[in-house]
């Protein structure tokens, strides 16, 4: 089939943008024939491996038309960037006509059979309401939900349109509820799909045997993300033999906090900045631990890939995590408990000792465990990974397809 990929920020730095091209790989893989419509930044141009040229048109942000920062679906992004609830009113008509506009020359390219959007939010609006009749499918990597919360006048404008999507695709099934509940649809119209990790890439290599014990977070440097609660938790945690590998990017002043409290460690925290996956995948498989002390997940792909690269994970126990890692702490992954947040993505002050301690405590486990035990339990490992390649993910994707072309089904 003819499948039209759309997504309103860069293919490409974040999880939906990892995701959109994992899927249009193995969509090609399957045959299948792609296009590609996407916001970008200034000249910003996606790797051929991907998707050839010819089959792109992007919606081009700090230009002439669009002379604002690419609105991102998190407050904070690896790139400098707008926030959705700070956009006027012009603006947000200017991001609708652009997208308007580079859509409908798509359309009329490419003839699609399906439109395959990702985030219940404005891009997937314009889509539905330009292209009414044909089948379309959306992902929700859950920072459109957040956007329900902190842009409600936005939610408002978007929920109409959202309501009359074909399909709606959740990372899991408490992210099912959430999704019916924010747009009052009908749960069996949205299904579980998950998220997929690259296990041609992802895989355990023997883990150094000596020396100290090697963490990595990979992710968004920023406070939604928990980087300066990590960072502020090791510094009761110097004792102990440890580094740590942070893997990514942020921008503004959370990053600087992140960037700063980093520098206190000299070499013992080594900040890679962003990395290909490739290079991650490398960096993981060195690794004996990794580290996601998130306030707000959907689901984390790099979950999947540090467990398959024998990672031990330490993370936050959000409903996602639990419900693809299963309930319970083992050998291989430690839930940190959070109270009750002040908001969608942080916790109250009074909280913060609190949960320094319990970071603190889980660091200690995870080093003396890897300490004991160089090499991981794989077994454990792959047992919760391997669901989550994605040769199986796109097999459930394509199902979904089908679905909304023959509603009958």
């Amino acid at each position: 089939m003819k499948i039209l990929h759309i997504l309103s920020q860069a293919p490409d730095f974040t999880g939906s943008g990892k995701y959109i091209q994992a899927v249009i790989k193995c969509a090609a893989a399957k045959g299948h024939d792609n296009f590609l419509v996407a916001g970008v930044q200034g000249n910003f141009d996606l790797n051929q491996s991907v998707i050839s040229p010819a089959n792109t048109r992007f919606v081009r942000f700090k230009t002439q038309e669009l002379d604002y920062p690419i609105p991102g679906m998190s407050d904070v992004m690896p790139y400098e960037s707008t926030v959705f609830s700070t956009l006027l009113p012009e603006q947000l008509e200017q991001y609708k006509n652009a997208f308007k506009q580079v859509l409908s020359g798509a359309y009329e390219r490419f003839s699609p059979d399906i439109l395959h959007t990702h985030h219940l939010w404005v891009a997937s609006k314009v889509a539905r309401d330009l292209l009414p009749d044909l089948p379309m499918v959306t992902t929700c990597h859950g920072t459109c939900l957040r956007q329900f919360s902190l842009s409600p006048g936005i939610g408002e404008h978007v929920r109409g349109s959202c309501r009359r999507i074909d399909r709606i695709m959740a990372l899991s099934h408490f992210q099912k509820k959430e999704i019916a509940r924010a747009l009052s649809v009908d749960p069996a119209r949205i299904d579980v799909i998950g998220g997929g990790y690259d296990n041609s890439l992802f895989f355990n290599g023997p883990k150094p045997s000596g020396g100290a014990v090697e963490m990595v977070y990979a992710g968004k440097l920023s406070r939604a993300k928990g980087v300066p609660w990590l960072l502020e938790t090791l510094e009761r945690s110097r004792h102990l033999p440890w580094k740590l590998h942070l893997a990514g990017s942020g921008s503004g002043r959370e990053k600087k906090e992140c960037l700063d409290l980093a520098g206190r460690f000299n070499n013992r925290v080594t900040v890679h900045g962003p990395l290909s996956h490739t290079d991650l995948a490398a960096l993981m498989r060195k690794s004996h631990v990794f580290v996601l002390p998130s306030f707000f997940e959907g689901l984390p792909l790099v979950l999947m890939e540090a467990l398959a690269s024998g990672c031990r994970i330490i993370t936050t126990s959000l409903a996602g995590t639990r419900e693809v890692l299963g309930n319970s702490d083992s050998s291989m992954v430690d839930f940190v408990e959070l109270p009750e947040l002040e908001t969608v993505d942080s916790p109250f002050e009074r909280d913060m000792e609190p949960l320094k301690e319990k970071l603190a405590r889980a660091i200690e486990r995870a080093v003396k465990r890897s300490s004991d035990h160089r090499q991981p339990d794989m077994e454990t490992a792959l047992s919760i990974a391997e669901k989550f390649t994605w040769d199986q993910v796109f097999s459930r994707i394509e199902t979904v397809y089908e679905k909304a072309m023959k509603p009958e089904i």
